[in-house]
């Protein structure tokens, strides 16, 4: 019958594409079955009331750094996809770094992928990388299945032989050459290292090593500086590019340029730097520093304006987990890199949609739908329709609260965010129309998130 379902969601304020609307949602097999004002359905069917809550489609967060193989206890795929549930988030895709080794070959995409295997709370995609010396790797990582490369244009840090290097400009062409090849999608650090270094060089001769000598050192200047040259390379090779973490409404135009100029190209931000700035880098210290750096709370504000005139085409968390000590001594030598995976849809609704009033479903756009559609994962994912994954998360907006470091579910509860008082919270979380975080129980005590593996051939995903 088409009344019967395994989970009817009642009365929730659901985020549609382009509407907010107060609908029941039917769901069968983990899809979502029906939508409709006062569904009908047995007795028998198990329901969730949603009235007073918001359903968002769950979090696609295709920036993540859960560090696996081998750097686990840094982060690992069982906290941190709980970590991801509580926050809203149901299909996340991990970064190439900073595992040993990093997943530049398909060797070491077998040790990420063993890794994850029942450990994950919800879904997963998994980037490949690009680096000096794997060009030849690449099209074996790509029918193995992930997503798309991930490069650096300046140095990620690290030491010893087996680590991630930043590309080269030849490297960077040949690979954006097969990369358009192969038909995915090349993610970029987009910071110019020769221009990094050298004020760097400069700043340490000087005796210059606090937080805004840090951020001083990495100017919008040097992000532009990268955007331009890889955007010229893409216009050369044909390659789709996807630049991670801008941090300026200037490299942001610079983007929306190259739109216009026909190139397939996409931009995102994180929520850090939407909410937090330099003050707060300086105030902080070492638990804000990322790269590139927090801005100026009037670059901030034009980050602003470039979401709410739709220039921007998603957010992502950019989760950089280190264990605390990292984090500690000189502010200069300390790990750079934000742990805010599990805030991050809370820091949009709350900074955008309760204090900017930026409408809902753009947030849900930028959280969920584009991304899905960018990596490969949409209609299944990051949407609330007929047919697609029953993900959804359930804010209560009007719910306040000030984060503790003791509802972090991080491996190492460190973040910039302890202490900020939110104006609303997630409630549930639910993963293919089964509850996997509630509020007042936790994460669920299952891991049954899938491997979605693209299928370059097609175009779309399957489960691996």
């Amino acid at each position: 019958m088409d009344d019967q379902f395994d989970l009817v969601i009642r009365k929730g304020a659901v985020v549609l594409i382009d509407q907010v609307r107060q609908l029941d949602i039917g769901i069968r097999n983990g899809k979502i079955a029906a939508l409709g004002e006062n569904l009908a359905y047995s007795e028998q069917t198990p329901t969730y009331e949603a009235e007073n809550l918001v359903i968002l489609p769950g979090m696609v967060d295709a920036h993540v750094h859960f560090n696996e193989p081998a750097l686990g206890h840094w982060e690992g795929f069982a906290t941190g996809s709980a970590s991801l549930a509580a926050g809203g988030c149901t299909t996340y895709i991990d970064m190439p770094l900073n595992g040993v080794p990093p997943t530049v070959r398909f060797s070491a995409l077998k040790q990420k992928l063993e890794a994850a295997e029942g450990n994950s709370v919800v879904d997963y995609a998994l980037w490949g990388g690009l680096v000096p010396g794997n060009i030849g790797h690449l099209q074996e990582l790509a029918e193995a299945g992930v997503i798309g490369f991930k490069a650096f244009m300046s140095c990620p840090g690290g030491e010893g032989e087996d680590i991630f290097a930043e590309v080269d400009d030849l490297t960077l062409v040949e690979g954006m050459r097969e990369i358009a090849r192969l038909g995915l999608v090349l993610a970029l650090h987009a910071e110019s290292e020769e221009m990094v270094a050298k004020l760097a060089a400069e700043a340490r001769e000087e005796g210059k090593r606090g937080a805004l000598d840090f951020a001083a050192t990495r100017p919008i200047a040097a992000e532009l500086e990268a955007v331009n040259r890889a955007l010229f390379y893409a216009e050369q090779t044909g390659c789709k590019l996807h630049f991670v973490h801008i941090s300026s409404a200037e490299a942001v135009h610079v983007i929306t340029d190259a739109k216009a100029r026909g190139l397939d190209v996409t931009v995102e931000t994180c929520p850090h730097y939407l909410v937090l700035t330099s003050a707060d880098l300086e105030q902080q210290g070492a638990i804000a520093k990322c790269a590139p750096p927090l801005r100026t709370a009037h670059d901030q504000e034009r980050l602003w304006q470039e979401l709410a005139a739709g220039r921007l085409d998603l957010l992502a968390s950019d989760h950089s987990p280190c264990p605390a000590a990292m984090k500690q001594g000189e502010f200069i030598e300390a790990w750079g890199g934000i742990s805010g995976a599990q805030s991050s849809v809370e820091l949009v609704l709350d900074e955008g949609h309760l204090r900017r009033d930026v409408p809902l479903p753009l947030l849900a756009r930028l959280l969920a739908t584009e991304p899905a559609k960018r990596f490969g994962l949409y209609p299944r994912k990051g949407q609330i329709a007929l047919g697609a994954d029953a993900d959804l998360a359930l804010v209560d907006l009007k719910m306040s609260y000030t984060l503790q470091a003791s509802d972090l579910l991080y491996r190492h509860p460190h973040s910039p965010y302890v202490g900020k008082t939110f104006g609303c919270r997630v409630k549930a979380t639910f993963l293919r129309g089964n509850q996997v975080y509630e509020l007042h129980e936790g994460v669920a005590d299952k891991t049954e998130g899938a491997w979605l593996r693209h299928a370059a051939v097609t175009g779309g995903v399957h489960s691996g």
